[in-house]
Formats: C-alpha cells, structure tokens, sequence
C-alpha cells in the first residue's frame, strides 16, 4: 500500500510541472532549461517559500507572478519588475473588458492555464477572457493580450507611490521603492492605436494625461476590433528616457517569438556550464532547478555605461565594469559564490569590485552585508563578505583591488558594531569582544541597555562570535598575502576565540555573561527565546555546535577525539525536538526541515553533514547527503525546506549532488560527498573542464569504494582547487556498501586552520 501511494504521489508531483517538460520526452533529450522547474518549493513547509521567476541570469529585470500564494487562484494584475529578491513588485498591469464604469487600478483576477518557464510565462485570465503571454529579456520585456470577448477593452498601468504620464500610445513614470528615494522608473508602449486614455478617476478615464501620488492609474482604451494586443517596456533605476532606451535596445518591434528564443539560448547557454549526465530525471531537475535559483540574484544594474547606486544616491559610470547588487551575502558566501568562481569567474570578480565600490560610495568605508537595489540591507550578524572575497583571490581571481577590499572588510568588522541589525560604529560590546575575545550574553533577567542592540534581534553573543572569528581568520589570510604580518598575527590568533565559548562539559559553545560565567540554567534545544536570538540565531545551539568551518581539525580535539566528534554529529541528526512541532516551530520557524536537531531550512546547516570527512568516517557524509537531499529537496511543490534565500540553498544542492561542496570558503579545497550522477562537467572556462565521473553510481551504489583524482589514486575524502583549477578528472568507483576505510586515514582529513600558515 505504502508502495502504490509513493506511485499515486509520484504521478501527481509529474502532472504539477507537466507544464514546464515536453511530453514524451526523456531527459536526455531535453535542452538544460527544459528541466527546470520554477515551481520547485512553491509551497512552504513553514515561512517564505521559492517564487516562480521570470528572468535572464542575473538580470535587472525579474517578475513574480502577482499572487498572495502559489495555493490561491487569485491574482492582484499582472507584474512589470521586482525590485530585490522576494521583495515588492513595482507597477502593475491589469489588462480587462468592459463598458468604461467602475474600473480598479488593479484587477483581481481568477487564473488557470499558468506556465512559468525560467524565459516566459504564460497565464489564461478565466472569468476576464483574457489570455496573457510574456517574454523577457535583461531589462525589457513584452506582453501579448488577446481579448476574446466583444465588449470594451482596456489596459491599466497602475504604480503605487510616484509619477505616470500618457503621451499617444505610451505611458512612463516612475515608482518610489524605498524610504532613501529609490525609484524605478518605466516606459511602456503599445503596438495598437489608442481610442481613449487618461487617468483613472472615481473608476472612470479622466481628462488629464498626467499623475502624481499614491496608487495612480493610467488606462488605455482599445477599439473593439483590436482582439490582440501588444505591450513592450523597459525599465530603469536612472530616468525614464533611459528605460526607453534599453527598450529600444533589447526589443526591436513587438516580435515576442524573438524575445523568447534568445532568453531561451542565454539560458541554455548559462545553465549547460554545469552538466549532469546520468542519474535519475527527478535528480536532474532537481539539478538544474538548483543552477536557476542561483542565477536570480545579484542582479547587474547597468545600463549602457552607467548605474544608479542607493549607497550615496548618484548617478555613476560604471568604466566597464558592470555593477551588481541585491545580494544577501550572509546566505551566499557559503556556496553561491565559490560556485560562481568554478563557473562565472568574470562575473564573480565583478560582484567584488561592486562590493568595494559601495563601501567607497557609502557614509563608512565598510564592505556591505546585504546591498540590495534599495542600498546596504545590515542584517544578520557578522560580515562574511570577506570570506567571498578571500575565497575568490585564493583560487586565482585576483584581478580587483585586495588592498581596497581588505580595509573595507577589515572595517566592518572592527569599526562597526557587530550587533546584528546595525550599521552604528562599535560600542562597548565591541570593545569588549576586542579584549575578551567573545560577545557578551546578557545575564538572565537583566534588561538591555546597548543602544547598539536591536530590539527584535537581540544580541545573538554565540553566533556572533563565532561568525565574526571566522572572519578574522579570513582577514588573517588576506593579510598575509598582502605582507602585513601584525593584522596577520592578531587576526589569526583571534580566530582561535570560539574556545572562550566553548564548554568542556558539555562540548557545546556556550554564551557567557561579561563575568565570564556560562549563563545558566541552559537548554541548547530552546534557550534564547524567539530564534534563540538572546544566544544564537534562527537556530538552536544544536546546530551552532557545529559552527567553526575554519578549524574544524581543533573542534575534534575540542570535543575529544575523532570517535566522540562522531558521536555528536550522530546525536545532532537524532536528539528528538523535546517538545510538539507546534511549539518548536513558534520558537523557532526557522529551524525547519528537521532531523532530529539538524535544521536542512536554514544555512549555518549546510555543511553539518560533511564534517564526516574530518573525523575519518566519510562513508557516514556519504550516507547523509543522499539521504538528505533526496528527502528535503525533491521535484515538486514543497520540495525546498526553507528559505531558499536566492541561491543559498541552491548552491549546496548543485554541488552536493556533483560530489563535492566548499566547506570553508577562503581555504581554496572542497570535500567530497557522493554524487547523484554518472557524469558531471563542469566549465571552468578557457576550453577547461573539471569532470567527476561516478563509476556504477545509482540511488543504491552511493558510496565510495576507491578513487582517482587527475589519474592518481586518491584516497582524501577532499581536493584542492590547485588540483582542478587549469582543469581535472575526479573518478569514483562506486558501489552499494560503505568502504569505511577509504579516506579514514589520520593523514586523510581536509585542511583546518590549526595545519595551515
């Protein structure tokens, strides 16, 4: 029975992205983009699930569909950009019949018949009689509508705070998107003369062509024999004249089939720089969906030569260099970065240059935490984007300014307080963190009086402290490679800090008070309120027992030993939530996706399973990657745990099922897991390739037996990027049963900080 609802489940979940695969084919036979399903995780297990996204890689321009949620069959108009990854969209489009009454400057709609391709999307407007195509390209994009009742027709242009005016058969203005001034400007045309136009007034056309305020509206009439129309726009964050320009630019006409087969190409083009031969076609999709997520952000917001920056408001020229932003770097520094060092290395440099230039157009020379659209985000705790930006230059991407890009670092994180949330200068608790070597805890009842604290976010001592000393370890890197051997020194010795929170006795980091006193009494499942914010972050101090990817050779000897070490992670992936789901979940909604108290939802989980490798018992990483990414990540609605914060999740997904994953981004090695294919290639560029090849590799056979890097037997569960970097071949024998002595040697566990210069 159990058998036949697997089956039942199985057909169910391939009639949901019956819309997005050609029917009939395999997927051998498909292009890269075919296998992407942008309905993958649309349902969420708990807090803010995927969208299904419009968009070139990384491309200005994105679109959301313009729903409350993938479950409703409503949706509020039809969408012209979305401004920051899950954020608002700006304007809004409602195309509709009728007799001129009554109108609304956006139609709620029932909708059937969608189609989201990662190139186009498609919806039929049921109760409306209106069926709607659109394609998309980097900051253009063109809508057919074609009307099929004989009554009045209309299209409404609605903006939400800003300007619109009407000028024949276009209409352009702009929207304000955040409390800086932020716009985003429009300009939109149509292909068919206008029998009427004005602002909408009291539900009717107005006499006036322009508008300026909160929700204004422009309609424009159509005549009744005009059964399809066609609209194309651009958008920009410069001015309305350069919105027309890079439509001009990028559509020629109205030819949408044009607009769709080169969006179709690029991404084809952009998604075959990883390829996948083998395993199954849920395994592919699964893949490749993963690939697609981590294209939708950072976005490049130049436009011919010049960008608007929100880190000081001005106009710049880019000098070659495209600009990016909207890049929640706290999530993406894990894996979305180092696999765009593998596969987007002039693009990956080009983020980083970006990143220097917002610290140098910013207030305070500090690196930014999340530069969105709207400027520099400061949340989250810590400042890893100087682990993006080591771990480019220690695998060869050393064409930007590592002297520019260390001071901006180095100053976020020791001129400014490392209280999450903020962007003040440091304070007392960040002098105290400089000479104790550890973020206070407050003692238990004792109220907040930092001025530096976040209300909500609390002080988060643990995960703070252990963030920030893995930071300085980055630093301490750098600055050796630039020659400055005191930073080097200090800030490598401060990366050894985590021991001042960690607890002998129960071998987990603990928060201490100012008095250098564990807080107690503890719980690592619950301690910390909402979040476990008072301690932690998002996550309990189960998962941030795990959280020192730098040296994670000394967090062995921490707790004891290899075997002890193992024990823990054994007991992290079965220790019972304690409690009912409910109540965990209020605690700690961000804590899902759970086995036992390992969180697969949240990112300081990502490399958890790995750890396996340094403690000389792979075939258990091995084991858990298989069984994790094949339970939590999976073809169909709900199949993404958590918050897939633009290519955070994603990333470690791709490269997990390659075979390999970035534990710790700076160190230039990668560890090996167990692939999910028979065959992976990735481009390296230059005609270079790096192929893991799985021998017999199956859902059955996913453990290692032996194995041979660049010929050579290997018998690391890790590599170098030296190894792979001017190209290479990973070949894995595998087979159905753990070889446990493969990789278990003393000599075999990947580099930690404690072995390195």
């Amino acid at each position: 029975m159990r058998r036949l609802n697997f089956l039942i489940l199985s057909a169910f979940n391939l009639l949901l992205v019956a819309g997005f695969t050609a029917h009939g084919q395999s997927n051998d036979e498909k292009s890269p983009v075919d296998l992407v399903n942008p309905y993958m995780g649309t349902i969420s297990h708990l807090l803010v699930p995927t969208f299904a996204t419009v968009h070139l890689p990384n491309s200005m321009l994105r679109v959301i569909p313009e729903r409350r949620s993938f479950t409703t069959d409503r949706m509020n108009g039809l969408p012209v950009v979305t401004t920051s990854h899950r954020g608002s969209s700006a304007f809004n489009l409602s195309p509709i019949h009728g007799n001129g009454e009554d109108m609304q400057p956006i139609s709620s709609y029932s909708y059937d018949q969608e189609v989201v391709k990662p190139y186009s999307y498609d919806v039929y407007l049921d109760e409306e009689n209106v069926d709607v195509s659109f394609a998309v390209s980097h900051q253009a994009g063109v809508y057919y509508y074609t009307y099929e009742r004989n009554e009045g027709k209309y299209l409404l242009i609605n903006n939400r705070n800003g300007k619109l005016s009407i000028d024949n058969n276009a209409v352009s203005g702009y929207q304000i998107v955040s409390d800086n001034g932020t716009k985003v400007y429009l300009y939109l045309e149509v292909d068919r003369p206008i029998v009427k136009s004005g602002m909408l007034e009291n539900g009717k056309i107005g006499n006036y062509k322009e508008a300026e305020g909160e929700n204004k509206c422009a309609v424009l009439q159509f005549s009744g024999n005009d059964k399809l129309v066609k609209a194309r726009y651009g958008i920009s964050f410069i001015s309305e004249a350069q919105a027309k320009k890079n439509l001009y630019r990028e559509i020629n006409g109205f030819d949408k089939e044009k607009v769709l087969k080169k969006g179709r190409d690029i991404w084809n083009e952009a998604l075959s720089k990883t390829k996948v031969e083998g395993g199954t076609d849920d395994d592919q999709t699964v893949f490749y969906t993963s690939i697609y997520r981590t294209y939708e952000r950072p976005v490049c917001i130049s436009e011919d030569g010049s960008y608007y920056s929100a880190f000081d408001g001005a106009v710049h020229k880019d000098n070659g260099t495209p600009f990016y932003t909207d890049d929640w770097i706290w999530d993406t520094y894990r894996a979305t970065h180092p696999l765009r060092v593998l596969t987007e290395k002039e693009m990956e440099l080009d983020i980083i240059r970006s990143f220097i230039l917002m610290a140098e157009q910013m207030d305070n020379f500090w690196m930014p935490t999340f530069p969105e659209v709207t400027g520099d985000g400061r949340r989250m705790n810590s400042n890893h984007g100087v682990a993006t930006v080591l771990d480019a230059y220690a695998k060869g991407l050393t064409d930007f300014d590592l002297e520019k890009a260390y001071e901006a670092c180095k100053g976020a994180i020791t001129e400014k307080t490392l209280s999450p949330w903020s962007g003040m200068p440091a304070g007392r608790l960040d002098d105290f963190f400089k000479e104790e070597g550890y973020f206070p805890a407050l003692k238990v009842g004792e109220e907040e009086t930092v001025p530096e604290v976040h209300s909500f976010e609390r002080r988060q001592p643990v995960a703070v402290t252990l963030g920030t000393v893995y930071d300085e370890w980055c630093l301490g890197q750098i600055a050796n490679i630039l020659g400055k051997k005191d930073d080097y020194t200090y800030f490598h010795n401060h990366s050894f800090n985590y021991r001042k929170l960690f607890n002998e006795e129960t071998s987990f980091f603990h928060p201490k008070d100012e008095d250098g006193n564990f807080i107690m009494p503890f719980d690592y499942r619950y301690s910390g309120g909402a979040g476990a914010r008072a301690y932690y972050s998002e996550n309990n101090g189960w998962v941030y027992r795990w959280d020192v990817p730098h040296n994670v050779a000394d967090l062995v000897d921490l707790m004891g030993g290899k075997q002890k070490f193992v024990d823990n992670l054994e007991a992290t992936f079965n220790e019972p939530l304690g409690k009912s789901k409910f109540s965990f979940y209020q605690q700690l909604p961000d804590h899902t996706g759970n086995v036992g108290q390992f969180s697969m939802a949240n990112e300081p989980s990502l490399h958890i399973p790995y750890l396996y490798n340094y403690a000389g018992q792979p075939w258990k990483t091995q084991k858990r990657i298989q069984k994790l990414i094949h339970e939590w990540f999976r073809n169909d609605l709900m199949g993404v745990p958590g918050d897939e914060d633009g290519g955070g999740m994603s990333a470690f997904v791709a490269f997990s099922q390659m075979g390999f994953y970035p534990v710790t981004p700076g160190s230039a090695s990668y560890n090996i897991g167990s692939p999910f294919f028979e065959k992976s290639t990735i481009d390296l560029g230059n005609g270079k390739t790096f192929v893991i090849k799985a021998n017999n590799q199956s859902m059955e056979n996913k453990y290692i037996q032996s194995a041979k890097l660049n010929g050579k037997v290997w018998d690391k569960p890790w590599f170098s990027h030296d190894a792979i970097k001017d190209g290479g071949i990973l070949e894995l024998e595998m087979g159905p049963r753990a070889n446990k002595a493969w990789g278990a040697g003393d000599a075999a566990a990947p580099p930690s900080a404690s072995g390195m210069q």
